[in-house]
């Protein structure tokens, strides 16, 4: 089962959710507070189960709407995720995946871990 961690950054304070085995599935931006941290977790937990995925590497995607799992390619051309909330805020995003099915698969565990997943602070 996945986790949140809540850890201090140079400039505020960040949470990662990591899946069972200890690698980061999903991070978010830095916060100023650690109370806006774990509103920012709710967030993810509220939204990722039902939010839908609009596949922006596709010519003429379909536009989903709010929650919704961005994925995208990146300068790199790597495909990454980004995840929105109701009023179209980014609440957490993915590294970057060499290929398209890893990208989904990183989209499915934080649909699947998130809404359960404990809070723990570092």
């Amino acid at each position: 089962m996945g986790k949140f961690v809540i850890r201090e950054t140079a400039t505020g304070i960040k949470f990662d959710l990591k899946a069972g085995n200890g690698e980061v599935i999903a991070t978010s931006e830095v916060y100023t507070t650690e109370d806006a941290c774990r509103k920012g977790i709710a967030s993810v937990q509220k939204n990722a189960p039902a939010a839908a995925v609009e596949d922006q590497t596709v010519e003429g995607y379909a536009q989903e709407k709010h929650p919704k799992f961005e994925m995208y390619k990146d300068k790199a051309g790597e495909f990454r995720f980004r995840l929105k909330a109701t009023n179209g805020q980014i609440i957490a995003t993915g590294e970057g995946y060499k290929a398209k099915a890893g990208c989904l698969n990183g989209i499915d565990s934080v649909k699947k871990n998130a809404p359960e997943a404990p809070i723990v602070k570092e």
